[in-house]
């Protein structure tokens, strides 16, 4: 019972979220209108095609890009906009961001030690260098490396351990919440199982949350409890991880699901893939516009009355 109520606590809460680029004359709308609720001790998954608005979301988490309508809540308390100097370095220290290119995110003029170390400077300012050496030292044994490996440079890494050395500097900051956007998709196929078994030891081992940002659904399988499809910057579905790849229902989820790789040559040769076309789906929509509905306990969806009656019935 205490498992589930933990289980069921919300951490962070984002509600009717906008972000806009551009001008004022020409305004680019990239997130419209997003909202849920992630719990703690579980992993969020987040997908979509490129340019779909999966990262900025996690950058608007992060504070990186300013919203433009709608709330950010973290453990109850409005996090967007101009927060306090306390908040922001509790902000600072418990949410953490694991980038996409390993690479790309590494300063290659750093050492591993100081690239690791860096955010502690501005939340933990009282260490000593030897205090602050064995927490780098740590925070590398915890991603499988060796401490021997602080005096090195980025670039003498494999792209596998790059991405162990991104991970342990989120984790030097003792986070709650970690957003890991595409942490895989850079790295080589042998090793991406290395890393996906290394992040969900370390949930279990920390309690951490995740926001696990993807465009490949099988890996969001792997490590999701609940996933969120997101379609030019507004989420289409959202439900427990089996239950979207049981019941898919909105024909977006269905196209993307149509088009992952199956392990029977056979299968894989006859399958028929679906393609997406939103005119012939939502031809009523400028009469009857979309609404946000649970269909069934847990499984929501976007859709007017007419597909609402569809996808119950295609429940049965």
């Amino acid at each position: 019972m205490e498992a589930a109520k933990k289980r069921k606590e919300v951490l962070l809460s984002v509600r009717d979220m906008e972000v806009t680029f551009g001008t004022r004359r020409n305004p680019f709308k990239a997130v419209k209108g997003v909202s849920f609720d992630i719990y703690r001790g579980e992993t969020f998954g987040l997908v979509g095609e490129s340019g779909s608005g999966k990262t900025t979301i996690g950058r608007a988490i992060m504070r990186i890009h300013p919203i433009s309508a709608g709330s950010i809540l973290y453990k109850g308390e409005r996090i967007d906009g101009k927060i306090s100097r306390e908040l922001d370095k509790k902000v600072i220290s418990e949410i953490q961001m694991i980038f996409q290119d390993p690479m790309a995110s590494l300063n290659e003029r750093a050492k591993v030690d100081y690239i690791i170390a860096e955010g502690t400077y501005s939340t933990k300012k009282n260490l000593t260098r030897r205090q602050r050496t064995e927490l780098v030292d740590e925070s590398l044994l915890d991603v499988g490396l060796l401490p021997e490996f602080s005096s090195r440079f980025p670039h003498e890494f494999s792209g596998g351990q790059r991405q162990r050395i991104g991970i342990a500097r989120a984790l030097i900051m003792e986070p709650e919440f970690i957003i890991a956007d595409e942490p895989i998709s850079a790295l080589d196929v042998s090793i991406r199982a290395q890393v996906l078994n290394l992040m969900s030891k370390l949930q279990r081992e920390r309690d951490l949350t995740y926001l696990f940002i993807a465009h490949d659904l099988s890996v969001m399988r792997f490590i999701s409890d609940r996933i969120a499809v997101i379609h030019k910057g507004t989420i289409v579905e959202l439900a427990d991880c089996e239950k979207l790849f049981a019941h898919p229902l909105h024909p977006y989820t269905k196209a993307l699901l149509s088009a992952l790789p199956l392990a029977d040559p056979d299968r894989e040769k006859n399958k028929k893939l679906i393609v997406y076309k939103p005119d012939e789906c939502h031809y009523d929509y400028d009469k009857y516009p979309p609404a946000w509905r649970e269909i069934e306990e847990g499984h929501f969806i976007l859709a007017n009355d007419r597909e609402t009656e569809e996808y119950r019935a295609e429940l049965g």
